[in-house]
């Protein structure tokens, strides 16, 4: 695998050469655009507005724009002999918690490799100690004209470098939140936990790109005139399927019984009203019992209360 580039990854007073290697790949189907009639290709000539003339790619170089047709050309090596200390060094600036970094601010991941044995051991020192703090590196370097912002960590056996998107380049998530308060009930979230133990781990690894391949078999399909592959037909939807916690029984059901397991599920409002109704059996008779006692204290507390019949004057109470 060719080196995207070279770098000096600096740990303290530690110097690891590191190679830059892409840890990504893609899949995705190129497609050319051609002249329909004739299948000729379509193509792009680069012409200079003032002469007219058609450029070279080594014709053209980088310009920012000042004002109003006034330009300051900028080339490749200005750009590579800028003066910062990113430019062949990935330094690191501090740490943090794997967990403290927030993913909508993951960019392209990248491998770092040692450049050449004398590098093995600093490397490994590295990635074991971020390995046992649970923490990421994060620094800057420079990688095509342009300072990015990475993050270091180890997995498994290599150090991985995950660009990161710079702070003030996130937007805002309060956009995406609903608009009004919503109220979950105890028996919608339990249906929606139940749901997620029934769908189970997945494997990542059985995951892949339905629609590339689709395509691809499109492509020969065309190649050898037969008839394209037809889209299978929708599943049918059972009428009245519109209350949550019916759908997330419906939902757990499937999903059981996709895995081979037992895809009987209780309705929930049954298992609550019967839960329900124990308790208001215990309710009952607590208060039954509580009647009782209530009714035998007031007996015995009434005779205690009751005077005795008076003999003559003397005021004493008959024995």
């Amino acid at each position: 695998m060719p080196p995207v580039a070279q770098f000096t990854l600096t740990f303290g007073l530690v110097a690891i050469p590191v190679r830059l290697l892409a840890a990504t790949t893609s899949h995705k189907i190129g497609f050319r655009q051609i002249h329909l009639p004739d299948q000729g290709r379509v193509r792009y000539t680069k012409i200079c507005e003032i002469d007219e003339h058609p450029l070279m790619p080594e014709d053209i170089v980088r310009a920012y724009e000042v004002g109003k047709d006034q330009l300051v050309p900028i080339t490749d090596e200005e750009l590579d002999n800028l003066p910062l200390p990113t430019a062949k060094t990935i330094e690191i600036s501090g740490f943090l918690d794997l967990a403290a970094i927030p993913g909508e601010m993951y960019d392209k991941p990248y491998f770092l490799a040692p450049q050449n044995a004398a590098a093995n051991k600093p490397y490994v020192l590295m990635r074991e100690a971020l390995a046992r703090s649970g923490k990421a590196a994060v620094g800057k370097y420079a990688l095509r004209g342009s300072e990015n912002l990475g993050m270091i960590h180890a997995q498994g056996d290599v150090l991985v470098l995950q660009r990161l998107r710079w702070p003030d380049e996130v937007r805002s998530a309060e956009d995406a939140a609903p608009r009004q308060d919503v109220a979950v009930t105890d028996e919608e979230l339990a249906g929606a936990l139940g749901l997620i133990e029934a769908l189970g781990d997945i494997d990542m690894q059985q995951m892949h790109d339905e629609y590339a391949h689709a395509v691809q078999e499109l492509i020969e399909a065309k190649m050898t005139h037969q008839a394209p592959p037809k889209a299978p037909e929708p599943a049918a939807e059972e009428a009245g399927v519109t209350d949550l916690m019916t759908a997330l029984q419906r939902a757990t059901e499937q999903a059981r019984a996709d895995r081979g397991e037992d895809a009987q599920v209780h309705p929930m409002s049954g298992r609550k009203t019967a839960a329900k109704s124990a308790k208001a059996a215990k309710k009952t008779a607590a208060k039954k019992s509580a009647a009782k006692k209530t009714a035998t204290k007031k007996a015995a507390s009434g005779a205690k209360k009751t005077p005795a019949k008076r003999t003559g004057g003397t005021g004493k109470r008959a024995g």
